[in-house]
């Protein structure tokens, strides 16, 4: 079975080829290592290695485990973001990657505004058409980043997707063209207050594919720790 440091070694050679091969910059292009259902012991394994960014998908469970791995590592909120955990989130976590309604947004500026915070958030994009993802649809992207704008407390700064998963990675890349297009389009807009310079796609099935596409954050967990127990 290969190690943490291992899977992180080919992971990181892998970026950087991909990068490399799209004319980009390695180093503009960063991990959010997914740490979903694995122990607390793992996940400090993967910080010693190098890991600078954690994602979770479920406050409860991340908690204990931000508590417990320390500082040192940026914490980053990757799943779907009930409005009655947004204190908790904004408390422990450094980015929220999921806002995808404007009664989530206003709940994170109402509770970070008095808390003199500025949190950075994206707005996540429902491209996949599957009812089991979450995000706004796509034409409803600029009048959510249009309202989210005069928020305070919270700070846009880019799109986050989910494509369908697919055994054959450039299935993926049209959703990540048109993540990276609609940002153009929200760029053209000069909302003020909204930037553009984040892109948080693709996984360990796609994230090549993501990353030739405009990546600047790439959510990889199954290829750092292996395949998650089945439920």
């Amino acid at each position: 079975m290969s190690t943490i440091v291992e899977n992180l070694n080919r992971l990181q050679e892998r970026m950087q080829k991909a990068a490399e091969g799209a004319g980009r910059p390695p180093e503009k292009i960063r991990l959010v290592a997914v740490s979903k259902t694995v122990e607390p012991g793992r996940i400090i394994e993967a910080v010693q290695a190098g890991v600078k960014i954690l994602g979770e998908n479920y406050v409860q469970e991340a908690q204990k485990k931000i508590l417990e791995v320390g500082g040192g590592v940026s914490w980053h909120f990757i799943g779907h973001l009930q409005t009655n955990k947004a204190k908790y989130a904004i408390r422990f976590f450094d980015c929220i990657h999921s806002v995808d309604r404007i009664s989530l947004a206003e709940e994170l500026s109402r509770i970070a505004k008095p808390q003199g915070k500025l949190l950075p958030i994206f707005l996540q994009v429902h491209l996949s058409g599957e009812t089991t993802k979450f995000g706004a649809k796509e034409e409803e992207v600029f009048g959510l980043a249009e309202r989210v704008s005069t928020l305070e407390g919270i700070s846009v700064q880019g799109l986050m997707t989910m494509p369908p998963y697919f055994d054959n990675p450039e299935d993926a890349r049209p959703y990540f063209i048109k993540l990276r297009r609609l940002a153009d389009r929200l760029v053209a807009l000069k909302i003020p207050g909204i930037a553009m310079a984040e892109l948080s796609m693709g996984m360990s099935n796609d994230f090549e594919v993501a990353i030739e596409e405009g990546a600047t954050l790439i959510r990889v967990g199954t290829a750092i720790f292996g395949p998650r127990p089945a439920k």
